[in-house]
């Protein structure tokens, strides 16, 4: 990942969107990481492994339901709350 300062960004943003084709690009304020650039490519890519995983929950979700191993809302916010 290359890292560039917000000024360096903006002094060089068609530089650096050249950059970012080719790896995410990281930018600092003060010292401090505030944002990270994909290109579009990545950052599709990253939404629809997201997406994947987030029905790979669902599935398992309904999978649970069907087979009547589920939890109630009170009960599952208070195992939430004690840690269990």
């Amino acid at each position: 990942m290359i890292t560039l300062t917000a000024n360096e960004a903006k002094t060089g943003f068609g530089d650096m969107l050249m950059k970012v084709q080719k790896t995410p690009v990281q930018i600092t304020k003060s010292g401090k990481p505030v944002a990270v650039l994909l290109s579009l490519e990545d950052y599709e890519a990253a939404e629809e492994m997201k997406l994947r995983e987030l029905r790979k929950i669902i599935e398992n979700g309904e999978r649970e339901l069907a087979n009547g191993d589920y939890t109630d809302g009170k009960t599952f916010m208070r195992e939430l709350i004690d840690g269990i």
